[in-house]
């Protein structure tokens, strides 16, 4: 049975619609980590040391669709809980049309600077060459890989999340049957991966343009429009909080790889991309329930339904408080059955690894806090707030402890920078949620 928008929401209810998009999540970081699986196992530690060398200046990159997803997702949902189908249509329009264009110059000026801003980071020789050549082919692809985030929130205002994860799941499988065929039967090594990758991402973003370009039976579907200015800044502002923690986690990956360099050389460095590999699977949970509640939430604020507000926001804390537990004991129970899978050639990388993961486990217990909170007051329309809580939590309190940190416990300082940055930011949040919720009546 569909699942509207404007429905009351039980926790059987709210799972059901958001599974979905967790799922699509999960799927989206498991098929983003079998690069990594097959150049590790396949290509070599230097090239898998230059996949997580170069990715997060990649994702800096394609961060603007997030911006436009998560931003303009929250403005649409609101003009429909207003009633005005016609305008939502014009937006959703306009923010993928917008985007498109962002992707195309976004890519080209990536393929220009690549191998300088490589160089800057400290990538040399070998290294250099891999992320330059892994990096150019990834970019070729960055509009769809756009395109497919934006995409992904907006079947959850187009009331089809199912859509969402059946598309998701298409560009997994084409990722992991290519990134086989690529680069474990045939030769062609790194460049197979991200060529696999590159393809999926085309997957991921044309089949959406194409469904939405046609009659469809949801409520939104690509038609003229006009330029609207003050709504695509609002669509800014909203999705900045996403904008923020994508960029801010990509600069603090660059510097958290800096940092391992000099307390663990080039092993460090990859103990770090096997952690990030597991952690992208277990934040995707809580930012999948986060996606998948916003538009619900920017429809009933729209609608001034304050009851379903409160009940929303009550219901996802206890969510998000039994999913933290959960995470924390798998991370526990599976840290060397998950670390082999990448690592298990060379023993001082694995055990390096394990200690990386005892003390990295603890983020889970804070991190979904900060998480849904900063897409909470995105749902509200109240792009500034999510904005700050993004930009504690991804870039101030991580940079501060990295840089502190290890100075004091040396490389488990590194480890430990990530949990006090979340506990922070779950401190932070919670501020915010009591200081506003007079305003918000929720």
């Amino acid at each position: 049975m569909k699942i509207q928008l404007s429905e009351h929401f039980t926790y059987r209810k709210l799972l059901r619609f958001t599974l979905p998009s967790i799922i699509m999540m999960i799927f989206t970081s498991i098929y983003g980590i079998v690069d990594g699986f097959f150049v590790s196992n396949f290509v070599g530690k230097t090239s898998f040391t230059a996949v997580n060398f170069i990715m997060p200046f990649l994702m800096i990159l394609g961060a603007v669709g997030f911006m436009f997803g998560a931003g303009g997702n929250a403005l649409i949902a609101k003009t429909m809980g207003e009633g005005r189908m016609k305008k939502a249509r014009e937006l959703f329009s306009l923010f993928v049309y917008v985007s498109a264009l962002c992707g195309i110059i976004i890519a080209a000026l990536g393929i220009i600077f690549i191998r300088p801003v490589a160089a800057v980071l400290g990538a040399e020789g070998e290294m250099l060459d891999s992320c330059v050549l892994y990096g150019r082919i990834i970019l070729i692809a960055l509009p769809a890989y756009m395109l497919q985030f934006e995409f992904q929130s907006f079947f959850v205002a187009a009331e089809k999340p199912q859509l969402g994860l059946a598309v998701t799941v298409a560009a997994g499988v084409t990722n992991m049957v290519l990134d086989a065929l690529l680069v474990a039967v045939f030769p062609f090594g790194l460049k197979g991966a991200a060529a696999a990758t590159a393809l999926s991402q085309c997957v991921g973003g044309i089949i959406p343009l194409v469904y939405f370009c046609r009659p469809n039976p949801t409520p939104l579907r690509l038609t003229r429009t006009k330029f609207d200015g003050k709504s695509l800044l609002k669509a800014c502002t909203n999705g900045s909080s996403e904008l923020m923690s994508n960029i801010s986690m990509s600069i603090v990956g660059m510097l958290y790889n800096a940092r391992l360099i000099k307390y663990a050389g080039e092993d460090g460095v990859a103990a770090y991309g096997v952690l990030m590999y597991v952690n992208m699977i277990f934040i995707a949970a809580f930012i999948g329930y986060s996606v998948g509640t916003a538009p619900v939430i920017g429809y009933h604020y729209g609608a001034e339904n304050h009851g379903e507000l409160k009940s929303l926001l009550r219901k996802s804390l206890v969510v998000i408080g039994i999913f933290s537990v959960l995470m924390f004991a798998a991370a526990q129970l599976l840290a060397r059955p998950l670390s082999m899978i990448f690592v298990s050639y060379d023993e001082s990388l694995l055990e390096l690894t394990l200690r990386g993961f005892a003390i990295y486990s603890f983020s889970f217990l804070f991190a979904g806090i900060a998480i849904y909170g900063s897409s909470f007051f995105t749902a509200l329309n109240n792009g500034l707030v999510s904005a700050a809580i993004s930009f504690l939590r991804t870039l101030l309190f991580q940079v501060a402890a990295v840089l502190i940190f290890p100075l004091i416990w040396g490389v488990d300082g590194i480890w430990m920078s990530i949990v006090a940055a979340e506990l922070m930011a779950a401190v932070t949040t919670t501020v915010f949620w009591i200081a506003l919720k007079g305003k918000y009546k929720y």
